[in-house]
């Protein structure tokens, strides 16, 4: 079966048409079902012939299904396609402190999940005891969802991996394995797909979100550090050694901060959560609400939408730092959009605005639209969805 989505192996040549077609028509049962041929030729432009070619292909590969059959005063009675509800995957969301693990369907909705909290984010060296811990969990979630049929399981990271998938860079996770795939597959017996979060969330637009794949863009995902993930020409950017996007490592202030990576004054360093945090505390604020006797940048964020003004002050400086970094990333590549992933984004109508004021000053790359993901508490996990799909769909 032909895929409709894009992957890392696929070139600008053949990105035909048709692929655009069956992602749109596949999305727009995503988003509206349950939904008739017909509506689905009047909503998406597409003819009638080309919707039920297209319809009958996914179909034939299990993408969608039909259902129930509608009412109309007379003519024939229209059946509503919606999305296969019988599939699903297990997506993976690891963080220094914590990895969440999720059960998701086809449509990228979460449909159960669980956190395995690593103890006070120092992971054992090997990272032995932590996979044993998430694989057990993937085990019960598996079995609870006996109904459904499991396609394989997504891995999103802040790291990055080579061509084999192994764990090359990833200076904020301290986990020093490089095989967490392989052991996760030994482990539960499916299919493993992992992959930079930035990455991830970039391939996750192309699946869930408004692109059709046809756009450049760059998504930046803002959590412990920042990183980046590049879509151009129909495919994900992965540069030398997988390396490509590491503008969360590049120099922003001289002498800067110390860096996980060894450097100094990296753009991570004064527009990460941690930065957010650190700028806080070194305004010696009055007492916040605190988990496991150590202040979070939710409960910051949380602090900074009760109009509390060292939290709005730290985020702020934050949010300025952000829009300078992508400032720097519209003038070296000039995406079509430039979308951000991560916790400040729920609070994007506060902070939105001074991440854009920068990124707008003497900007270059002035067609580049700025915006945050959609639905950004789930955009992680998502992303660890899209990376199962997009090789399944080859």
């Amino acid at each position: 079966m032909q895929g409709f989505t894009f992957t890392r192996k696929q070139s600008a040549s053949n990105k035909t048409p048709r692929r655009i077609n069956r992602n749109l028509v596949f999305n727009l049962v995503r988003m509206r079902q349950p939904i008739s041929r017909a509506d689905l030729a009047r909503v998406s432009g597409l003819q009638r012939s080309t919707v039920s070619l297209i319809v009958e292909d996914l179909i034939e590969g299990g993408w969608i299904s039909e259902g129930s059959m509608g009412r109309l005063p007379r003519g024939r009675r229209p059946t509503f396609l919606q999305v296969n509800d019988s599939r699903a995957v297990i997506a993976l969301d690891i963080h220094p402190e914590q990895t969440t693990v999720a059960v998701a369907d086809l449509g990228g909705h979460i449909v159960a999940q669980s956190v395995v909290n690593s103890e006070r984010g120092k992971p054992s060296d090997d990272g032995k005891a932590e996979i044993a811990t998430i694989a057990s969990v993937i085990r019960k979630m598996i079995a609870t969802h006996s109904d459904r049929s499991f396609d394989g399981i997504g891995i999103s990271l802040p790291g990055r991996a080579d061509e084999r998938q192994q764990l090359i860079f990833a200076p904020n996770l301290n986990w020093r394995t490089t095989d967490i795939k392989a052991k996760i597959a030994r482990a539960t017996g499916l299919r493993v797909e992992m992959d930079n979060v930035a990455n991830a969330c970039a391939l996750s637009e192309v699946w869930f979100g408004d692109t059709d794949g046809s756009r450049d863009l760059v998504v930046v995902n803002v959590s412990e550090g920042i990183g980046t993930g590049i879509f151009a020409n129909g495919k994900l950017l992965r540069g030398e050694g997988g390396m490509a996007g590491e503008f969360g490592h590049v120099e922003m202030v001289v002498n800067g901060p110390l860096c996980a990576c060894g450097n100094h004054g990296c753009w991570e360093t004064v527009a990460s959560n941690r930065a957010a945090l650190r700028y806080y505390h070194e305004l010696d604020g009055s007492k916040a609400p605190e988990r496991n006797g150590k202040l979070t940048f939710e409960a910051l964020l949380k602090l900074a939408q009760t109009d509390d003004a060292r939290a709005v002050q730290a985020i702020e400086k934050m949010s300025r730092f952000l829009g300078r970094g992508m400032r720097m990333i519209a003038s070296a590549l000039s995406p079509r959009e430039i979308v951000v992933v991560g916790d400040i984004t729920q609070a994007w109508h506060i902070f939105g605005p001074a991440v854009e004021n920068e990124f707008r000053k003497n900007s270059v790359a002035r067609s580049t639209v700025l915006r945050p993901a959609y639905d950004a508490k789930a955009a992680r996990l998502r992303s660890a969805v899209a990376l199962v799909w997009n090789e399944r769909a080859i």
